[in-house]
Parts: C-alpha cells; sequence; structure tokens
C-alpha cells in the first residue's frame, strides 16, 4: 500500500529541493520516493508523551498549525506533510524524507525548521505509530464519539492502530485534544475506562447509558 501526497505536499517538496539544489539547504540527497518494502502518506508524525501520533486529515484542515502548538508544550515533530512508513517486528515505524525533514510549512507564515526555532530536543529521527488521529471538518449530519466505550482501529500497512476521530471548528483546541487522547489512551491500557465507569454508576441507579450510547452519537460541536 502506497499513499501519495496531496498538491501541499507536493509543493512542499518542490521547494525543500529547489533549495537542496541550490547548495543553501546542507544534508543528504533529494529522495522522492520511498524505497522497497515502504510507503508513504500524508500527514504529520508528532511523538506525544512518548506516543508516535500519526495526524491525518484533508489539506488545510490544521495539521501543522496543531503540530507546532504540540511542539511548543514539549513534544516532539518526526515529520510533517510527508511521513515514511514500514513495518518492523509488528510495530509502523514512521519518519520523515531526508530532504524535508524538521521542516514545517505553516500557512500566512511560510517554511520553518523546528530543530531551529525550538532546537534539536524538539525533533526526532522516527518512532513507532502508536496511535492516528483524523482530523474532519464539521459539516451537517456528520457525528463524532460522544461517549467512547470503545475506539476505532485504522490500518497501517496491515497493523490495527488505535484511533480517534476529531472536530476541527473554531473554538478548536487540537492541541489539547491529541494530548488528552492519548493520556485517555494509556488509561485504557491500564483498564481505566470513564464511560464505562460511568455507566456501571449509572446503571447501580437504573441509568442507560451503553444503551442509549448507538443513538446518541449526535452530531459533532
Amino acid at each position: 500500500m502506497r499513499h501519495e501526497p496531496d498538491a501541499k505536499s507536493a509543493t512542499l517538496s518542490r521547494r525543500i529541493g529547489c533549495i537542496r539544489a541550490s547548495g543553501k539547504g546542507g544534508g543528504g540527497p533529494f529522495v522522492s520516493q520511498p524505497q522497497e518494502h515502504e510507503s508513504q502518506i500524508h500527514g504529520s508524525l508528532v511523538e506525544v508523551a512518548g506516543v508516535g501520533v500519526l495526524i491525518l486529515g484533508r489539506s488545510g484542515v490544521g495539521k501543522s498549525e496543531c503540530v507546532i502548538e504540540l511542539v511548543r508544550r514539549g513534544q516532539r515533530l518526526v515529520a510533517d506533510d510527508v511521513v515514511r512508513l514500514r513495518v518492523d517486528d509488528g510495530a509502523v515505524l514512521g519518519w520523515s524524507p531526508p530532504h524535508i525533514r524538521h521542516f514545517i510549512e505553516v500557512r500566512g507564515l511560510g517554511l520553518m525548521n523546528v530543530a531551529d526555532l525550538f532546537g534539536e530536543q524538539a525533533t526526532l529521527e522516527r518512532c513507532a505509530v502508536g496511535f492516528v488521529v483524523r482530523l474532519e471538518s464539521v459539516a451537517k449530519g456528520k457525528q463524532f464519539e460522544r461517549i467512547g466505550f470503545e475506539r476505532e482501529f485504522e490500518t497501517l500497512l496491515g497493523v490495527a492502530v488505535p484511533k480517534v476521530r476529531l472536530p476541527v471548528h473554531a473554538a478548536s483546541n487540537l492541541a489539547t485534544l491529541v494530548e488528552l487522547a492519548i493520556r485517555d489512551w494509556e488509561l485504557r491500557l491500564q483498564g481505566i475506562n470513564a464511560a464505562e465507569r460511568l455507566d456501571e454508576r449509572l446503571r447501580a441507579e437504573g441509568g442507560i447509558l451503553r444503551d442509549a450510547a448507538g443513538n446518541d452519537e449526535g452530531e459533532g460541536r
């Protein structure tokens, strides 16, 4: 499986490629295609609290802005726009193509180097993808999780990775939501599920939270 980058990713690659060709960028050679047994996908990869989070969504939805805020909070950038992927010992590993490593394109500001802005400690060469966040614009009729008994999964190169879908609107604080998703997932791995806990409490008092879950997902808001 191979995912081609969208127009923004191709533009960024061309821009960095021109910088490399002119000798202004330094570093390794321009690499335009993934190697054998590798794939690539349009998105951003950030290590959040030790978990590699792959952020996906259409171009312009706010992935890069979310990444910058996460890095500002102390998380580490692995890749932006184009993420290379391969499976190693059952885990999906992600990293950036060499020619755009540490670079990020922010609409209204242009190209920036995260290592220059925040220091080398704000970047990471590669990490395992342990969680997927899909950013989706809010539209009439589109539904988002509101109770959360279970998490969905995204299949990457045949490997199932836990996933959440987050609504993007004017009041969204995406970086905070991503951090919350990871904190919550870590608790779930320890057997702590807030929705199940509340459901047990309500059932003890005659409530029906779990039975209502399928009928009360609600529209994004």
